[in-house]
This record gives structure tokens, sequence and C-alpha cells, in this order.
């Protein structure tokens, strides 16, 4: 479940092409999740990276995460 979670967030992330020829990365509904890298698959990567810790982080301290599609980890943060 947790996988198919972030597989989903990662559809939407929004990447675009810096002035400096970087790709930078970010998902809107999980604010601070973004990456900047030299090319667009280590942006890619990277981003995938943040979400991952971003969400485990946010699961230990009890945060409310995104619902995305039909997958709500939210019941699970909250089981322990």
């Amino acid at each position: 479940m947790l996988t198919d979670y972030l597989h989903e967030a990662l559809a939407g992330a929004i990447m675009e092409q810096m002035e400096n020829g970087h790709c930078f990365a970010s998902i809107p509904q999980f604010p601070g999740v973004w990456s900047e890298a030299k090319t667009t698959e280590k942006c890619r990567v990277e981003l995938a990276e943040v979400l991952e810790e971003w969400v485990i982080l946010s699961l230990k301290r009890g945060d409310r995460l995104p619902v995305i599609g039909n997958y709500d980890l939210n019941a699970i943060g909250a089981a322990s």
C-alpha cells in the first residue's frame, strides 16, 4: 500500500526546466517536497527519496497525510 501511495503521489509531480539547465520538481499536495538536479532522471529519483522520507517522518509524528487517489495512510499513522 505504501509503494502504491508513493507511486500515485509521484504521478502528480510537476517538473520544470530551470534557467541554469537543471530540473526542478515538486508535488503540490506535499509541502516542502521538492528536488533539483542536473538531469530529469536524477531529479525524479531525488524527488521519490524526499517524498518517502517525508511520508515516513509524517507517520512517525502523527501528522495528517494527503489522501492520494484511493490511498489514505492516515489510519496507519493513528494506529501507532
